[in-house]
């Protein structure tokens, strides 16, 4: 029995791709950017999409879609963006537009009622705490509603994801229990390696800064300047604005010991460092390639959020980075993904066997 998934914060579809691999049907995604639409239709072509703000649509609009889906189980993805609660938003304001996004959702999911929900942000979510936040106000809506539901912050290590990034997750069901993910990586008896760059970026053809290889969607990165690319050849794998001649120092840096990781080159065999909104820009985290001397290709940034190499990216360089760089990791979502796969072959055969 097939889950029908309707993704309400889609971006380009990283949620959706792993539901997908997952085995689940992506009947339905919004979003409000043009960019991450257009990359969300083309991947999706079976999708209804909506370019909408979810804070202006009534929940009734989506009411003949949610009916012809009512013969499989549901699933709704709440997977907002996640800015205001991240670390790295030291300027985060109360009236932050986005941070009633996981509320509005919540209409949505009260007007419904779909068997399953889906939540993933930063930890930081979790920090918000003050009633009535989006977080303990979500909560409060899933028990009134009489969801089961598990939480945690996980690592995306531990799943395959070759990065270093904590997730906050929910899963919710109201059919019956639900569990977190298994671990499927790391050092445990019975798990795989931890992931690497070097796994999942090496195959990829040589290219230069400002360079596009014509073979691979997207393998494109961004232009360097003349000291920009002097200062790269200065940085062995791993290293960073530390390892520079005094002569390519920023005035910004000189005596600041801080932002190391900035300008920084990735390791081969070390997972990657958590992808930004900015993560093609070798001036804004550790994204500079582990050899080549250049930042991170959009193609190798998709690559370690472990989309598919057929999955192509609409838009500018800057606005693929951010689709990229917003996106749930394709492979921590199919794990996600299989824990409501295995709570609907548990407890949906009697429930939908009058509606097939």
């Amino acid at each position: 029995m097939t889950i029908k998934v309707f993704d309400f914060f889609s971006g380009c579809g990283g949620t959706s791709a792993g539901l997908q691999a997952a085995g689940m049907e992506i009947a339905f995604g919004l979003d409000l950017d043009p960019d991450a639409a257009a990359t969300f239709r083309a991947n999706f072509p079976g999708a209804h999409f909506l370019r909408k703000d979810l804070t202006r649509l009534r929940a009734d609009r989506v009411q003949s879609l949610i009916s012809a889906a009512r013969t499989n189980p549901i699933l709704f993805c709440g997977c907002a963006p996640c800015q205001p609660f991240s670390r790295q938003n030291l300027q985060r304001k109360a009236e932050d537009s986005r941070v009633p996004l996981l509320s509005h959702f919540g209409r949505f999911v009260r007007y419904y009622r779909p068997e399953f929900v889906l939540v993933e942000n930063v930890p930081g979510l979790q920090s918000i705490s003050e009633e009535p936040g989006p977080l303990p106000g979500f909560a409060n809506l899933l028990r009134r509603l009489d969801y089961q539901f598990v939480t945690a912050t996980i690592d995306c290590c531990d799943y395959g994801v070759p990065q270093k990034r904590q997730r906050f997750v929910l899963l919710a069901s109201n059919i019956g229990s639900i569990d977190l993910p298994p671990k499927t990586h790391g050092s445990g008896v019975g798990l795989a390696p931890i992931s690497t760059v070097r796994d999942w970026i090496e195959d990829l053809p040589a290219i230069e800064a400002g360079q596009e290889c014509g073979s691979v969607p997207n393998h494109r990165a961004a232009n360097l300047s003349p000291l920009n690319l002097r200062r790269i050849r200065s940085t062995p794998p791993g290293g960073s604005r530390l390892d520079w001649p005094s002569e390519l120092t920023l005035d910004c840096h000189a005596g600041h010991s801080g932002h190391t990781d900035v300008y920084g080159r990735l390791r081969m065999d070390q997972p990657a460092s958590a992808l930004t909104t900015r993560c093609i820009s070798l001036s804004n985290g550790r994204f500079g390639h582990p050899v080549q001397d250049r930042a991170l290709s959009v193609r190798e940034a998709a690559s370690l959020q472990t989309f598919a190499r057929h999955f192509r990216f609409s838009g500018s360089l800057n606005s693929m980075a951010r689709q990229i760089g917003n996106a749930v990791p394709t492979l921590l979502a199919r794990r996600l993904g299989e824990c409501f796969i295995g709570c609907a072959n548990s407890y949906c055969s009697e429930r939908f066997r009058g509606r097939i």
